[in-house]
């Protein structure tokens, strides 16, 4: 058996790295690699590993570990920010997705109302571990598109047992002995949540401020994985979701100073069995099912993914989202979801659908799956905004300001609020069309126009400026155009943003009155407060501020006469530095 176990590791790892190098090569995701190469070494295609659904139990993990990091993110403010979203938004895309569906299906396979119900409300529902990483690895999940997402997700995942207890009222079959009736498993839920809430207050809190002291690293993977399937088992233990239990044990730890420990440590078990989910799926992919009936199970999956596509991007402009956001919402979460595969074994259970057509609607569904990479790739053009242009926008002009300040970004809103505090009228310039209108809904006047070039200089004012700040990100700014504006201008004091030490030597000798490097002073706060926080002595602190300063002036003069940046290497600053200060000073003359 263990020799079996590891041969079948090694196939599903070699054929896993092989797919996902491949696909990631040709622009596509891991997610269909994973279900492709599952589908090749599955029963049905080469048949090279065995026993999927014992795999498919423990890939089932990833699921659980993915809600617990998803928890994690979210903590219980942020949520109750997202409650409308949640209840609102999810509510309608599941409730209005389950009754198109039950149309679709009764018209198209002939199946009874109830029948179709019955498939239809596994099929309103996403794969929340397909759509989640996708998020996360484009970075979109905490902004306002991915908050909507998620929030669909989440109420998809509290709505299973809702769901669970339906198909179950519509149930044939004699009901088992000792089985829970519905209204006892709302109860379970509601006490489970909350018993996971006081647990995660009153146990894990304590049990990793005791772990954190211990200052032992693999007790935090322990305890963490500890977490994830206590949670889980418990809910499991009750007839609920394993996913919400974990779901919840993360959001009850978003906001202790663990969490990023705990992400750290989790992550990898997480991206593994994740993996492995999606190669079962794959491996469970009735290829004989797709071959015998083509047509239906293609038309199938076309009619689920236009259905869901068309309903939520509707939802998603009832909730004032602009038509190409709404569209990719739609696109994003048009697929069948993984917890399908549960409902509709409950389905047929309940002897509302055959084996066959469960099969053939797991199929389905895996397609479905498969398709969404290529629709969000595919439909980018469409689902991008088209690039902003200057048209409409007003150009700086001379309205006696006493400071012009280029470039609008964090650095310059900070020079440019400061300065108007002190009542200095400021004109500001900025050439990002995107900035200018968000400053705009702050009621910021910003002008459109690239401040580095002198004919705009003027047309803004600069010959009767007092003050012109440069605030510009990048390396843009060099001796020869500096002098250029100081001739131009020579009334004007200027000042300049170095973005670090390279600019600062292009900049050399340039008639401006001030540069601040960009990170320098804010780094050196750091350091200060750092050493204060380890006990270092506050004279000592001030001496290694005055010396690390002396040293790096004396540096960036070499470099910049010598034109090398490794001019006075051996003046860097090191722990010697402060000992060979202090022994200077204590030498007589």
């Amino acid at each position: 058996m263990s020799e079996s176990a590891l041969r079948d590791g090694v196939v599903l790892l070699g054929f896993a790295l092989v797919f996902v190098l491949l696909f990631r090569r040709l622009g596509l995701g891991a997610t269909l690699a994973f279900l492709v190469a599952g589908a090749v070494v599955g029963p049905q295609a080469l048949g090279l590993v065995g026993n999927v659904e014992q795999k498919r139990g423990i890939a089932e993990l990833g699921i659980t570990l993915l809600l617990f990091l998803v928890g994690l993110e979210l903590s219980p403010s942020r949520l109750w920010r997202l409650r409308d979203d949640i209840f609102g938004l999810g509510l309608l895309q599941v409730g209005l997705c389950a009754m198109a569906l039950t149309g679709v299906i009764w018209g198209i396979a002939s199946f009874s109302p109830t029948a179709a119900l019955a498939v239809a409300l596994p099929l309103a529902l996403s794969s929340t571990a397909q759509v989640l990483p996708m998020l996360q690895s484009a970075g979109r999940l905490r902004t306002p598109f991915g908050e909507r997402a998620f929030s669909i997700l989440l109420f998809q995942d509290l709505s299973i047992v809702p769901l669970i207890t339906i198909i179950a009222a519509l149930s044939r079959a004699p009901a088992p002995p000792g089985a829970t009736p519905g209204w006892l498993l709302a109860i379970y839920t509601i006490l489970a949540v909350g018993g996971l809430v006081a647990a995660g207050r009153f146990v894990l809190r304590p049990m990793f401020r005791l772990i954190g002291n211990l200052g032992e690293r693999e007790m935090f993977i322990f305890a963490a994985l500890f977490t994830v399937i206590s949670a889980a088992a418990i809910m499991e233990w009750l007839g609920l979701s394993t996913a919400l239990g974990a779901f919840i044990a993360g959001v009850m730890l978003a906001d202790s100073p663990y969490r990023h420990e705990l992400e750290a440590d989790v992550d990898p078990f997480r991206s593994i069995l994740l993996g492995l989910f999606f190669l079962s799926v794959g491996m469970l992919l009735d290829l004989h099912a797709i071959a015998a009936r083509p047509v239906f199970v293609i038309g199938m999956a076309a009619a689920l993914i236009a259905t869901k596509t068309v309903i939520i991007t509707g939802i998603g402009m009832i909730f004032r989202m602009g038509w190409r956001q709404a569209l990719g919402l739609g696109l994003l979460l048009s697929q069948g979801g993984e917890f399908g595969f549960v409902l509709f074994a409950q389905a047929q259970g309940a002897l509302l659908i055959a084996p066959e057509a469960a099969s053939l609607f797991g199929a389905i569904v895996t397609l479905s799956m498969a398709t969404t990479p290529f629709l969000m790739a595919f439909t980018k053009r469409f689902r991008t905004a088209p690039e902003r242009t200057s048209e409409g926008m007003e150009e700086p002009r001379a309205d006696g300001a006493s400071a012009l300040v280029i470039g609008y970004g964090r650095f310059g809103q900070t020079v440019a609020q400061m300065l108007s505090a002190q009542q200095i009228k400021v004109t500001l310039i900025d050439r990002d069309i995107e900035m200018i209108e968000t400053a705009g809904s702050f009621g910021m006047k910003v002008y459109y126009g690239d401040g580095m070039r002198m004919d705009l200089l003027r047309q803004a004012g600069a010959g009767d400026a007092q003050l012109i700040a440069f605030c510009t990100d990048g390396d843009q700014l060099d001796r020869e155009f500096l002098e250029a504006v100081h001739v131009a201008f020579p009334d004007a004091a200027i000042f300049a943003r170095a973005f670090d030490r390279r600019s600062l030597i292009k900049m050399d000798g340039a008639p401006i009155v001030g540069t601040v490097r960009e990170v320098f002073e804010s780094a050196i706060v750091m350091a200060r407060d750092a050493m204060a926080n380890l006990g270092v002595d506050s004279e000592l602190i001030a001496r290694t501020e005055d010396e690390y300063r002396r040293r790096d002036a004396s540096r960036l003069r070499a470099q910049a006469d010598q034109g090398d940046l490794h001019a006075q290497a051996d003046q860097m600053f090191t722990h010697r530095s402060i000992a060979e200060a202090i022994e200077q000073e204590s030498t007589p003359g």
